[in-house]
């Protein structure tokens, strides 16, 4: 795992580590991770409860928990599908409002 050592940007040809291509790996994931994390945190506040009673989830909590992430992960979808398409006229020289 030489990547992670820091070594100079090369340029692809020898088997060297494109630099750019790790930043932006590195970017995707503490992106992930937020995502999953925020995503966590708002399901566990809507459908379980501050005491816990049982310790596996009951079906309404179950229940609850399937939707909330289905809705967050479509939420997420759209709110990056207008992002890029908003990027893409951005680049195009164009202005989208939301």
């Amino acid at each position: 795992m030489s990547f992670l050592r820091g070594s100079a940007p090369t340029s692809g040809g020898s088997g060297g580590v494109n630099v750019d291509k790790i930043e932006m790996a590195i970017t995707e994931l503490d992106t992930v991770t937020d995502f999953f994390n925020r995503m966590v945190q708002s399901c566990h506040t809507k459908c379980i409860g501050a005491r816990y009673a049982e310790p596996d989830l009951n079906k309404g909590e179950s229940a609850c928990i399937d939707r909330c992430v289905a809705k967050f992960n479509d939420v997420q979808k759209k709110v990056g599908e207008k992002l890029q398409s908003r990027g893409a006229a951005n680049a195009a020289g164009g202005f989208t409002p939301m």
